[in-house]
């Protein structure tokens, strides 16, 4: 059974207004959240969303993954002015770059860190954090720039960060189940 950890202010996090208990409620009450509350979160809460992480599943057991958890507010607001879609690491109180090792997994790297990612959100709302991700594109310069900011080695990508941090704001949950999207043994 979940137990909410209370917020700011005695507030509970982004999902309070249902009561979920039920792991399925927390896959739709996973939301983007971009406003968050100064308090910072617990090492525990950190340890808690990494262990989620290295828990998803991972193609041939390989675990390409590597982790860097910041909390510094220079490096957060350094993150915020460089990624067009990380604004909201100005107001978060932790971020957790998911990066992967392409030399260990070849290409099926970026699929295992999806999948961190993805249990990372989950774990975030499950606690009662606020997460949001945040995109990369090995590609572009501005990856090359946060790889620099966080010393990043040259052969690990950088694949996503997730903001985190005691929600702010309110999203309810939603499917959005599309019928139309769903093929049965055809398409």
């Amino acid at each position: 059974m979940q137990k909410w950890r209370k917020g700011p202010r005695g507030t509970m996090g982004a999902a309070s207004a249902i009561a979920v208990t039920n792991p399925i409620d927390w896959i739709l009450a996973r939301r983007s959240i971009r406003k968050f509350h100064d308090n910072p979160i617990t090492d525990d809460q950190l340890d808690t969303l990494l262990k989620a992480a290295m828990a998803a599943p991972s193609a041939n057991n390989r675990r390409p993954w590597h982790f860097i958890a910041v909390r510094d507010r220079a490096t957060l607001n350094r993150i915020a002015e460089i990624h067009p879609y990380a604004k909201m690491c100005y107001e978060a109180t932790a971020a957790i770059m998911v990066c992967g090792d392409p030399e260990i997994a070849g290409r099926y790297w970026s699929q295992d860190c999806s999948a961190a990612t993805e249990n990372i959100l989950l774990a975030g709302t499950a606690m009662g954090l606020g997460t949001c991700w945040l995109a990369m594109d090995s590609e572009h310069p501005l990856t090359r720039e946060l790889k620099d900011l966080l010393n990043v080695p040259d052969h690990i990508e950088i694949l996503s960060g997730v903001a985190i941090g005691y929600p702010a704001e309110q999203r309810k949950p939603r499917s959005q189940y599309e019928s139309g999207k769903v093929h049965f043994e055809r398409w």
